[in-house]
Order: structure tokens, then sequence, then C-alpha cells
């Protein structure tokens, strides 16, 4: 049996920190595939596991800022809304040209609406200045 404190438990935590933050960092490049929902859950996921990796990702210069958003105050920075709703409408735009059935594309709108409704109604962080 897996216990939360077992080595296995945490090699499994450690796994699948490791895995989303390799999407994450694939991410980065892709325009399709979003950079800080899988850093957030990589961070969870290193809590769980190894505290140096968390660590590690919660200090870092570029990875940082926005999981630290995220925890205290579910932020999200404008920049990030407007690259997740491009993003959005990037993949329908695949979709119709691609010649998804229309049942489908109503469910992609459908999704991808709730996504963006839940992206834009999240706070944005406050920068302290100083």
């Amino acid at each position: 049996m897996i216990t939360p404190g077992s080595g296995i438990a945490r090699g499994l935590w450690l796994a699948l920190g490791g895995l989303s933050m390799a999407l994450g960092l694939i991410g980065a490049v892709l325009p399709l595939l979003p950079t800080v929902p899988f850093l957030i859950l990589s961070a969870f996921c290193f809590g769980r596991s190894s505290q140096r990796l968390r660590l590690w990702l919660v200090s870092h210069r570029h990875f940082g800022p926005p999981i630290r958003d995220w925890q205290r105050a579910g932020a999200i920075s404008r920049r990030a809304k407007w690259l997740a709703l491009a993003s959005c409408l990037v993949a329908f735009a695949i979709s119709l040209m691609l010649g998804v059935r229309p049942v489908l594309l109503v469910v992609q709108l459908v999704a991808l609406t709730g996504a963006m409704l839940f992206v834009w109604t999240r706070p944005e962080p406050v920068r302290r200045r100083g």
C-alpha cells in the first residue's frame, strides 16, 4: 500500500512534478500548450516530494512570479490572459481549417469559452513599487 509519506508516494509526486515541469517548458516554446498551469502543478507536486525543487521553481527568475501570484491571490497577469486568449483562438482556428465536425467545434467553443471566462475573471497581480 502506498501511504502519503512513503518513498513510493514521494517518487510518484516527484515524477508527476517532473512531467508537468517538462510540459510547462515545452509550453514555453509551443503557443498551444499552456506553461503556467503546468508550472503551478509542478510546484504543488514538488511540495510533496522535494522542497528543494519546489523552492528552486518558486524562486526562479522567470517561472517563479506567476506561480507566486497564483499561490498568493489566485492572480493571473494581463499578459498571460492575452496569451491564453490568443492560444485559444489559434487552436479554434486550426480546428476550423482542419474541417472538424460542427458538433465538435461547438464542444470546443464551449470549453474554450469556459476556460477564458475563468482566466479573465481572475484578479491581476498587484505589483509593489520600490
